[in-house]
């Protein structure tokens, strides 16, 4: 079969094959007697084999050793791709991601876009203080993508930083609540913690709603940081983990600061009272979590904290029953 009818058949072009020639991949077994290059079937496999192998992204160097060495294992070839093709892939989501977050930014001409790029770049700098100018710059010229700055709090070790790019969303619309809710099932610890700090920050109903599914997550840190959030919010759905976290001793001066927030409304203070107090009753409660208990009932008004602390003056730990004693006493005075 002559070259072009082997290049016709094959799809490879006549000028491929000959560059094959050249490099020994692929040479025609015999000549016609004009002097055409004439190929045989073994060839065409050959040519095949090539084309085969070069879907997999080898070299044509790397072909030539792989069809004429017969000691060649394919097995460390083929993890080296593997690893080129994943760093190839990385690379290029890498750059994908970036051109999607200036076309999102919407910028008028090349020099929004530029600037786009470089306070992009700034946000990722390994220098903590050209981080947090470029969180404090942020749509100030032109608008950065919420999703460049979900990313970069999401990363951010440093707590100046991190506060920076927390104003920055809470400057940059509604788009923020969703992203980090969904990092709040990141298999990272950090970076769930950030994610519920960052909503915790951020005003509106998306964050509120982002915060009560925060209530029921299995990360105890998450949980806390949600309903500490909402307590100061005045968000009586936040009373149970609260209540749990005075009982357990987790962050329970700042959950007791929450009740007492919560408590200024009057049917609030008392749902609030009766949880303490049923968390009182339980198995679990020894003198240290009454201790932390009596101590909540104190911001809490009402009958029903009233009543607790008087039992709880009669304590068998001398420390409950005099710490009760004294906030009873406070509650009597004029």
């Amino acid at each position: 079969m002559l070259i072009g009818e082997v290049a016709r058949r094959s799809g490879v072009s006549a000028r491929m094959l000959r560059h094959y020639e050249s490099l020994g991949l692929v040479r025609p077994s015999g000549r016609t007697g004009s002097g055409y290059r004439e190929y045989r079937d073994e060839d065409i496999r050959r040519i095949f084999h090539v084309e085969s192998l070069r879907s997999l992204g080898l070299s044509l160097r790397e072909i030539g050793r792989a069809l004429d060495d017969p000691g060649f294992t394919p097995a460390q070839l083929v993890g080296d791709l593997i690893d080129q093709t994943r760093a190839r892939i990385a690379a290029e989501t890498e750059l994908l991601t970036r051109l999607r977050r200036i076309d999102a930014a919407g910028p008028a001409d090349w020099d929004d876009a530029l600037k786009v790029v470089a306070l992009l770049q700034a946000l990722g700098s390994a220098s903590k203080d050209a981080r947090q100018r470029a969180a404090l710059s942020s749509g100030d010229e032109v608008p950065v993508p919420v999703e460049a700055l979900v990313e970069a709090v999401l990363n951010e070790p440093e707590p100046n930083v991190a506060g920076a790019l927390r104003w920055a969303l809470a400057r940059s619309g509604d788009g923020g609540p969703g992203l980090l809710a969904r990092a709040l099932g990141s298999p990272s610890a950090a970076v769930r913690e950030r994610a519920v700090r960052t909503l915790a920050a951020l005003p509106g109903d998306g964050a509120v709603a982002a915060l009560r599914d925060a209530l029921v997550h299995r990360d105890p840190v998450v949980r806390a940081q949600g309903a500490l959030a909402l307590g100061a919010r005045g968000e009586p759905d936040a009373i149970p983990e609260l209540v749990a976290m005075v009982l357990d001793g987790r962050n329970d001066t700042d959950a007791a600061d929450a009740l007492g927030v919560l408590a200024a409304d009057a049917a609030t203070a008392d749902a609030i009272a009766a949880r303490l107090v049923d968390g009182l009753a339980r198995p679990s409660a020894g003198p240290a979590a009454r201790g932390r208990l009596t101590q909540a009932l104190a911001d809490v008004p009402g009958p029903v904290a009233s009543r607790a602390l008087a039992d709880l003056a009669h304590d068998e730990d001398r420390a409950v029953s005099l710490t009760a004693l004294y906030l009873r006493r406070l509650r009597d005075a004029p």
